[in-house]
C-alpha cells in the first residue's frame, strides 16, 4: 500500500491496533477519525468547567510507578469501592487513553503516512548486515571462552601458591616453636651452673640492669655476681618465652604443638620456680640490679602478680605482722585495741623505710614496669588482710566514735600511698585495682550514718514531743540572744552534730546535708502544727501529737518561741512563721480584751427609759487595754526586739479597735431601730387621744444618750492608747468608731 493510498483523516480510538504488515488493512479516512476524536473531548458543566474525569479514590498515575501491584491494588480499593464501580472507571480510562493515542497520531499524522514510504528496501539491507554480525558474534563468544579459561588457571595457580605459602609459614612457624622450646629448655638448664665472672653477661647487665640509687647498700656478698647472672638468664628465658606463647597462640590445635604441650608446660613451671627463687633472694639482699631484672621478666610473661605476691609476702607481710597481730586472741584480752592511727604510723614509717626501694624500681623511667602496682596489690592488700585478722573491730560501725576515726586514720593512710603516685594517671590506676576497692568496702559508711541519723534525729524527735521548756531563762536574760527553748536549742545542737569533725563523713557530705534540712524540716512542722492547733483553739483529741505543747503553754511563751526562731531562722518556711507566731500572741490579747469589750452592751440597759446622763466614761474602758499593758509589762517581754514589739502593740490595738467598732456600731443601730419603733408606737397612741405629737421634740432620746456615754468612752480609750504610744486617729477602725457615736459639730476633728 502506497503513499497515494491513505486517504481520509487521523485515526479514530477504536482502530488503535497495529497488525502485521501482512494483514495490514487501508486506514479509514480523515472524516471517521476526525468524528470519533470528537468524542474524547472531555466533558463540561452547565458554565463550561470541565468536570472531574475520576473519583478522588481513582489515582492513574499509581499505574505508572514501577513498584505497580495490580492484585494488591484491587485488594485494597476493594474494601470501601465496589467492584463495579472499580471496572467502570478502569474502562472509562481505558477509553481516555486510546483517545489519547488517536491524538498523539493525528498530531503527527503526515509523518505516521509516509513511514510505510521511507522504509522502503529496509528488509534487503538488513539481511545483508546480518552475516558479517553473526560473524563477529561468533568470534567475540571464542574471545570470550578463552579468556575464561586462562583467568580459571591462573586462579587456580594462585591458591596452588597461596596454599604452599600458608604450609611454609606454618612449617616455619612450628620449627620456630620447635628452636624456641629447646632454647628455653637449654638456657633453664643452665641456670644452676652459670658462670660468676662473665664479660659478656656483665656487658648485658649495664646496658639492662637497674642502675640503683644513692640510698641502695653496696653489693658486698659474695653471691652478688651469680644472682645478677641468673637475673639476667631469666629475663632472657622469659622474652623467649614470652615469643614461644606467641607462636602457640598463632598455631593451636596442632598435633604438633599438642606434643609439645608438656615440654612447655614443665619450662614454664621451672621459669616460674626459678623466678621467684631469684626474686625472694634479690629481695632479701635489696639487689637493685637482681630486683629490676625479675620485674623485667616478670613482665615479659605478662605475670605481675606473682611478683606483686611475692614481694607481699616476703617483706610487706612480716613487717605488717608485727605492727598488727594476727592473733584476734590477744586481742580480744587486750593486748591490742581496735585504734588504728597508731599502726598506720607505724607503717608509713616501714614503707618509707622498706619498700620504697621497689616503689622506685618499678616507677622508673622506660623501664617498662608501670604494669606492676606494689601499693595497691602488695602494700595495700597486706594492711586489708592484716585488719581483718588481727582487728576485725576496727571497721565496725557498732562503735560509731571509733569507727569514725579509724575511718579517717585510713583515707590518711591511702593519701599517703598516693604520695607516691607519679602522675594523675597512675593515682586512676591505683584507685582501680581490685584491692583498693576492697579496702574500701571493708567501711560501712551507710551504716555508719543510718546509726549517727537515728541518733540525732531521735533525739530531736524525742525533744519535740514535750512541753516547751525554757532553759537557762534567769542567766540568759542579759544575753536575748542566746536561744531559750529546750528544743531550739537540741535543734541547734543537732545541726552542729551534723557538721562537726566527729560525725561528719566528707564522702557522705550530701547525706548529712539532707540530715540537716529534715531537721529543720520537722522543727518547722512542729511549730506549724502547734500554731494551727492554737488558731483553732478547740484542744480536741483529734489535735496531733506536735500539737499538744501549743494548747498547753500560756501565751507569754510565745515570746520565747519567736526569740528562738529569729535565732535559728536558716530557710524560707521557718521565717515565714514569725507572722503566724505573733498573730497567735495577738489572738490571745484580744480574746482577754474582748471580755472587758461585753460590758459595753449594758449601756443601753443603763440609759434606756431613765432621764440619768452620762457625765463620765464607763468603768469598762479602763480594762481593754489593761492585757495588752500586762503582756508588754512582763519580765520576759525585752526578749522581744524592738521590730516585735512595734508590730504586737500595733496588731493587737488594731484588732481590739476594730471590734469595739463592731460592737459600738451594733449598739447604736440597735438603739436606734428600737427608738425609732418606740417613736412610731408613741405617735400612733397620741394620734388616738387627740393629743399634740411636739411634747417630745425637746426631749433627749435614748440613742442620743448612749451615743454620748459612748463618745466618753473612747475618748477616754484614745487617751489609753496615746498612754502606750499609739495615736488613735492613725486607726482607720477609730476614725470610724468616731464617726459613729460623735456629736455633729465633733464629727470632722478627733480630739480627745
Amino acid at each position: 500500500m502506497g503513499p497515494n493510498q491513505l486517504q481520509g483523516g487521523p485515526i479514530p480510538s477504536s482502530s488503535v491496533v497495529f497488525p502485521s504488515p501482512a494483514t495490514r488493512s487501508p486506514l479509514p479516512r480523515l472524516p471517521q477519525i476526525q468524528a470519533m476524536a470528537d468524542l474524547a473531548v472531555a466533558p463540561t458543566d452547565l458554565f463550561g468547567e470541565p468536570i472531574e474525569a475520576h473519583p478522588p479514590w481513582f489515582k492513574p498515575e499509581a499505574f505508572l510507578r514501577a513498584d505497580f501491584d495490580p492484585d494488591a491494588y484491587v485488594a485494597d480499593l476493594r474494601s470501601y469501592v465496589p467492584l463495579d464501580s472499580l471496572a467502570n472507571e478502569l474502562r472509562s480510562h481505558l477509553a481516555a487513553l486510546r483517545a489519547e493515542l488517536v491524538g498523539l497520531i493525528n498530531r503527527d499524522y503526515a509523518d505516521f503516512v509516509g513511514l510505510s514510504a521511507r522504509l522502503k528496501g529496509v528488509d534487503a539491507a538488513a539481511a545483508r548486515m546480518r552475516a558479517p554480525l553473526a560473524e563477529l558474534r561468533d568470534k567475540v563468544a571464542a574471545f570470550r571462552a578463552a579468556a575464561a579459561a586462562a583467568l580459571a588457571a591462573l586462579r587456580a595457580g594462585l591458591e596452588q601458591r597461596a596454599a604452599a605459602t600458608a604450609a611454609r609459614e606454618l612449617l616455619e612457624l612450628l620449627l620456630d616453636t620447635s628452636h624456641v622450646v629447646s632454647k628455653v629448655e637449654k638456657l633453664i638448664k643452665e641456670l644452676p651452673t652459670a658462670p660468676s665472672d662473665s664479660s659478656n653477661i656483665q656487658a648485658v647487665s649495664g646496658d639492662k640492669g637497674y642502675s640503683g640509687n644513692a640510698n641502695t647498700p653496696p653489693n658486698v656478698e659474695a653471691g652478688t655476681d651469680v644472682r645478677e647472672t641468673q637475673s639476667i638468664l631469666l629475663e632472657r628465658i622469659a622474652s623467649e618465652m614470652n615469643r614461644l606463647k606467641f607462636y602457640i597462640s598463632h598455631a593451636q590445635n596442632l598435633p604438633f604443638i599438642e606434643n609439645m604441650e608438656k615440654r612447655v608446660q614443665g619450662a614454664t613451671k621451672l621459669l616460674d620456680g626459678s623466678l621467684e627463687r631469684c626474686l625472694v633472694d634479690g629481695l632479701q639482699h635489696r639487689d637493685g640490679k637482681v630486683i629490676y631484672n625479675c620485674l623485667r621478666a616478670y613482665a615479659a610473661i605478662d605475670n605481675t602478680s606473682s611478683a606483686e605476691e611475692i614481694f607481699r609476702t616476703t617483706v610487706v607481710s612480716p613487717l605488717i605482722q608485727k605492727i598488727v597481730p594476727q592473733n584476734y586472741a590477744k586481742a580480744v584480752a587486750g593486748v591490742s585495741s581496735d585504734e588504728l592511727e597508731d599502726d598506720y604510723e607505724q607503717i608509713m614509717q616501714c614503707v618509707e623505710k622498706d619498700c620504697k626501694f621497689i616503689l622506685e624500681i618499678s616507677s622508673s623511667a622506660n623501664s617498662g614496669l608501670h604494669v606492676f602496682d606494689f601499693l595497691a596489690n602488695s602494700i595495700l592488700k597486706e594492711v586489708h588482710l592484716s585488719i581483718q585478722k588481727g582487728k576485725p573491730g576496727a571497721t565496725s560501725p557498732g562503735k560509731p566514735k571509733q569507727f569514725l576515726k579509724n575511718y579517717k586514720a585510713s583515707l590518711r593512710f591511702l593519701d599517703f600511698l598516693e604520695g607516691y603516685c607519679s602522675s594523675k594517671p597512675v593515682v586512676t590506676k591505683f584507685r582501680s585495682e581490685p584491692a583498693y576497692a576492697d579496702f574500701m568496702r571493708q567501711w560501712h559508711v551507710a551504716v555508719y550514718f543510718m546509726l549517727k541519723f537515728q541518733d540525732i534525729a531521735g533525739g530531736l524527735d524525742s525533744a519535740l514531743t514535750t512541753t516547751i521548756t525554757p532553759v537557762g531563762m534567769h542567766e540568759n536574760q542579759t544575753k536575748p540572744e542566746t536561744l531559750l527553748l529546750k528544743q531550739s536549742i537540741k535543734l541547734l545542737e543537732s545541726l552542729q552534730a551534723c557538721w562537726s569533725d566527729d560525725i561528719l563523713v566528707f564522702s557522705h557530705s550530701d547525706k548529712f546535708l539532707r540530715l540537716s534540712l529534715q531537721l529543720i524540716s520537722r522543727y518547722t512542722t512542729w511549730l506549724s502544727s502547734g500554731l494551727a492547733a492554737r488558731k483553732a483553739s478547740d484542744g480536741s483529741s483529734n489535735s496531733p501529737a506536735d500539737a499538744e505543747w501549743a494548747l498547753s503553754v500560756p501565751v507569754e511563751d510565745f515570746i520565747y518561741v519567736m526569740h528562738d526562731v529569729n535565732g535559728v531562722i536558716a530557710v524560707e518556711p521557718l521565717k515565714e512563721l514569725l507572722p503566724t507566731i505573733m498573730n497567735a500572741m495577738i489572738g490571745v490579747i484580744v480574746k482577754r480584751s474582748n471580755e472587758d469589750l461585753k460590758h459595753l452592751k449594758g449601756i443601753t440597759a443603763t440609759y434606756r427609759m431613765t432621764n440619768k446622763l452620762p457625765v463620765r466614761h464607763s468603768p469598762y474602758v479602763s480594762g481593754i487595754l489593761h492585757p495588752l499593758k500586762v503582756f508588754l509589762e512582763a519580765d520576759r517581754i525585752h526578749y522581744l526586739s524592738e521590730d516585735n514589739k512595734t508590730n504586737l502593740l500595733h496588731g493587737s490595738t488594731d484588732k481590739i479597735t476594730a471590734i469595739y467598732y463592731d460592737m459600738v456600731s451594733e449598739v447604736v443601730n440597735v438603739a436606734r431601730k428600737t427608738e425609732s419603733s418606740l417613736q412610731r408606737l408613741r405617735q400612733g397612741a397620741q394620734r388616738r387621744v387627740g393629743a399634740s405629737t411636739d411634747a417630745s421634740d425637746n426631749i433627749i432620746s435614748d440613742t442620743d444618750k448612749i451615743c454620748m456615754q459612748l463618745f466618753l468612752d473612747i475618748q477616754e480609750y484614745a487617751r489609753s492608747l496615746g498612754a502606750l504610744g499609739i495615736d488613735a486617729r492613725e486607726i482607720e477602725s477609730f476614725r470610724a468608731l468616731w464617726q459613729c457615736v460623735a456629736p455633729r459639730d465633733k464629727q470632722d476633728t478627733i480630739q480627745f
